[in-house]
């Protein structure tokens, strides 16, 4: 599988690759999450899998791909003859892109024709299409919430169901589910991380020699597509019939119950919520031993299954990033490791050594080991990662220029470290926008309560106002020829509701990082403040970015993302020191916002200037806060002092700014409880 890919170019690529078999050996495993940074085999491996598996029979003209041998009773194309015509084809492989409707997932009704003769003409949907195949959603993270839910709902019931109105349809959608994504374009959120299966970090080598080896195949291929693949071709073909031996023989492999004590001790021992990891990793365990030939689970099919169900399901702040302690591991597994085992057959070594076993070249039965030793690490490779208090840290580092890193990984003494953030006041945009679903300001699109109705302005209604669609036909119809109780209606008719719910904002942080605030400590709480404001953003579903202004200039540390995480670590790693050019602060967040409405005009923007006013060098400032009028700020004043000089109040004055003072941040919510 993957042939362009040497298993030594990308770290990680082997613990995919297992991943990807043990959810093709048992579609109870429950799909697989590939996290890491572009350029990495991602997709090129996915895309691969599809042509390992083994082809399906279905039943022939069904939309939904139901098996001869046991076709779904409620499909909406059957029912189907027990002795139906069955015909063999290759299992699918559908790709949801990340701009598709709900519609497109899960299907749509003929509406004209359901309110007019009571049919359910449906139109399938992807998850229909996938049914027995694999789905695969590259940039999951980016997807809307809402379809995340919908798509891991199917997967983990192994039904789609479809609401529209009075009609209610529902089909099998049994599939392979893998998603992909880039950490530093945002997180998925924990709750979603934790109805993925397994989730494997991979990210491409530094080492030139193993570099040039995937541009070599690469060339390869590009001159010679049907020679490169006819070399691999053995090889592919018998990982494709292990993979269906492994599946044929999965029902009988035995999962004793020491072994499952075993796997709850070690959930537990790593304190993941719910029972879905045990769930998932005895499955895991279960494929693995089929995929090595075992008839019963071993202890090493339990370490591997662990290796790849656990690190994601560890994340306990929206700032952590997924891992997994493999000594602690180890640790829970000979602590619980029975004395004397009923898992081992005295005839049976263990399994086949097999040299083409999918955990890496050479690797045979034990635990997948990519070449340079990185197959130990099942997760954290690649991502970025939150640094240590006041530590730049991970794989962001500090802002450009700023001079903070040392090599070492000794913190600066000019960098200040965060303290534990706290719940902040909600700061909303004022009126109602049209941008992206979230959870901060007022926003008309598909979700929130119902306000009127529309004439659909699409192709099609995006979900339809029953009511007033019949009101809309009542008065025509004498003049459309009706001579019977149903009712005649026309596609210029169809109303849908109009809804105002909340939406996600853009959140522009503009930190004043100057000498001044690096007095009495204040940077710290300045740190701590900002951190919290970040997590009430991750929570909203914001988009963030983060200037700082010090010194000669202002830096874009952070570009507008959806990785708060990203926001996060620069802002622990932001040093302090030189002068206050506050207007170069003002002037670059107005030049980031102006870029952000060409690329995004539906999502408003929220600045967050966090300041004590001063400005010791650089340009005007009132002419630099003019360029930023209509635009809703916040001042967060960080004056301190017996004697305070107001400049934070007259900055948000030229703003048109609310001023929040620093130390009443987290004051604010407890006076609201109190009051309340």
């Amino acid at each position: 599988m993957n042939p362009a890919y040497p298993f030594s170019a990308v770290v990680g690529l082997a613990d995919l690759k297992l991943a990807l078999v043990l959810n093709a050996v048992s579609s109870r495993v429950g799909g697989v999450l590939v996290r890491g940074e572009k350029g990495t085999a991602k997709s090129t491996i996915v895309r691969a899998l599809a042509a390992q598996l083994p082809q399906v029979a279905v039943v022939a003209g069904c939309r939904f791909h139901c098996d001869p041998g046991a076709p779904d009773p409620r499909c909406p194309d059957g029912p189907h003859e027990p002795d139906a015509a069955g015909a063999l084809r290759a299992a699918s492989l559908v790709e949801l892109p990340v701009g598709a409707s709900e519609d497109r997932l899960v299907g749509s009704l003929d509406l004209e024709r359901a309110l007019t003769e009571g049919v359910k003409a449906f139109e399938p949907g992807l998850l229909a299409a996938a049914h027995r195949g694999v789905l695969y959603v590259d940039e999951v993270n980016l997807l809307h919430d809402h379809l995340v839910d919908l798509l891991l709902d199917a997967a983990a019931l192994g039904v789609c169901y479809v609401e529209r109105e009075t009609v209610s349809i529902r089909h099998a959608a049994r599939f392979l589910l893998v998603g992909t994504m880039n950490p530093e374009e945002g997180e998925l959120r924990p709750q979603l991380l934790d109805r993925f299966g397994l989730t494997v970090e991979v990210r491409a080598t530094r080492e030139p020699d193993e570099r040039a080896e995937v541009v070599r195949r690469r060339f390869a291929f590009d001159a010679d597509p049907e020679g490169f693949a006819a070399r691999w071709a053995a090889e592919e073909a018998a990982l494709a019939a292990r993979i269906a031996r492994a599946r044929a023989v999965l029902g009988s492999v035995r999962l004793p119950d020491s072994r499952l004590r075993q796997i709850t001790a070690v959930c537990a021992g790593f304190e993941v919520d719910g029972l879905r990891a045990d769930l998932v990793t005895a499955h895991a365990a279960v494929a693995h031993a089929a995929w090595q030939g075992r008839d019963v689970v071993t202890r090493e099919d339990v370490r591997v299954a662990a290796r790849l169900a656990l690190p994601h399901r560890r994340r306990r702040d929206p700032f952590d990033a997924p891992g997994l302690d493999e000594r602690l591991l180890d640790e829970l597994l000979n602590q619980t490791e029975p004395a004397a085992t009923d898992d081992h057959d005295p005839d049976d070594p263990g399994g086949p050594e097999d040299p083409d076993d999918s955990g890496g070249p050479g690797s045979g039965p034990g635990r997948p080991e990519a070449p340079d030793g990185s197959g130990d690490s099942g997760a954290g490779d690649g991502a970025p990662e939150v640094a240590p208090e006041g530590t730049p840290g991970g794989t962001t580092g500090a802002p450009e220029g700023s001079g903070s890193a040392t090599g070492s990984g000794d913190r600066p003494q000019d960098v200040a470290a965060a303290g534990v953030p706290f719940r902040v006041p909600v700061l909303k945009v004022a009126g109602v926008g049209a941008g992206v679903a979230g959870r901060r300001s007022s926003g008309r699109g598909r979700h929130g309560r119902t306000i009127g109705t529309r004439v659909p302005t699409g192709a099609g209604p995006a979900a339809v106002d029953l009511p007033a669609t019949l009101l809309a036909a009542a008065p025509h119809q004498l003049r459309r020829g009706r001579r019977g109780p149903g009712l005649v209606l026309k596609r210029d008719d169809l109303r849908e509701p109009v809804r105002e719910g909340r939406e996600g904002n853009l959140v522009l942080f503009v930190v004043d990082a100057s000498g001044s605030m690096g007095a009495r400590r204040r940077m710290t709480a300045v740190k701590t403040a900002v951190l919290s404001l970040l997590l009430d953003a991750y929570q909203r579903r914001d988009k963030v970015g983060l200037i700082v202004f010090r010194g000669a200039g202002a830096t874009v540390a952070l570009p507008p993302t959806s990785s708060v995480e990203a926001g996060a670590a620069r802002l622990r790693a932001l040093p302090t020191g030189g002068r206050t050019p506050l207007a170069e602060g003002l002037a670059t967040a107005a030049e980031v916002l102006r870029v952000e409405r060409l690329r995004d005009p539906d999502r408003r923007p929220l600045l967050v200037v966090v300041t004590d006013g001063r400005a010791t060098s650089g340009g005007d400032v009132t002419r630099a806060a003019a360029a930023l009028a209509g635009v809703t700020s916040v001042v967060v004043d960080c004056e301190s002092g017996p004697v305070r000089l107001g400049m934070a109040h007259a900055l948000a004055l030229r703003l048109g700014a609310r001023v929040l003072p620093l130390e009443s941040l987290g004051d604010l919510v407890r006076d609201r409880r109190k009051a309340g």
